[in-house]
């Protein structure tokens, strides 16, 4: 198993997560520069948070046209493995491998803070070892992280189990008082309907290192041996 990270000028969580992969997964992990048009055999890419050209224009709309992302698109539409957090996820919407669009938070501030979510279901890789209705504790640091779609996609999401999390209180229950940024329906990730492209807006890779008191995120690394097979 291969891990590639791609990193894109502005990235600034990059290596938070390699350290979370390499300490929870002991695989191999590479960095993969924006302008690279090669994905050096890896069997899982990673787009990591920060704020990727700076976020000009709006989140991930730039990055999206990297030419790391025309060999992301083929590698997702042929089956391989992505997945996006924070500023990736937004990148991933832009792209088209994921359904839905994040706008700024309805607070129209930056949030930086520990907030809960559940898991839907244990079908998508990063849910296969946690407990559906758990409550587990994730930072969040977004601006643009509100997650909207139209009433259509918000259905064909629930039908086909793509809603990976929910934004929850301490005992797991989803509430309007637990979603810290306004997502409809509190939404906190999404896969697309193949389950092999994934995105979420809070941050797992920074709660994975006991120093950091907080190591719910390590289960949701730990998940991508558990449930692909090499």
């Amino acid at each position: 198993m291969k891990f590639g990270v791609v990193v894109f000028p502005g990235s600034n969580c990059d290596q938070d997560v390699i350290d979370a992969l390499q300490q929870t997964t002991q695989k191999e992990v590479v960095r993969l520069w924006h302008k690279d048009h090669d994905l050096q055999n890896c069997d899982f890419i990673v787009l990591p948070g920060g704020f990727s050209y700076g976020d000009y224009l709006r989140s991930g709309a730039i990055a999206r046209f990297s030419p790391i992302m025309q060999e992301v698109v083929k590698f997702a539409n042929s089956g391989g493995y992505v997945w996006g957090i924070c500023n990736g996820f937004q990148i991933l919407t832009e792209a088209g491998l994921l359904p839905g669009a994040l706008l700024r938070n309805t607070s129209q501030q930056f949030i930086c803070q520990n907030v809960y979510i559940t898991p839907e279901n244990t079908e998508a890789l990063p849910t296969a070892l946690l407990e559906p209705g758990k409550a587990y504790k994730i930072p969040i640091a977004h601006g643009e992280g509100r997650f909207h779609a139209d009433a259509d996609t918000l259905k064909s999401l629930e039908d086909n189990g793509q809603i990976m999390f929910r934004y929850c209180d301490a005992n797991g229950q989803v509430t309007e008082v637990c979603n810290c940024n306004g997502s409809l329906l509190n939404i906190a990730g999404v896969s697309n309907k193949n389950k092999n492209v994934f995105g979420m807006m809070p941050h797992p890779e920074r709660a994975v290192d006991t120093e950091l008191n907080n190591t719910d995120g390590r289960l949701l690394f730990e998940s991508l041996l558990q449930a692909v097979q090499v």
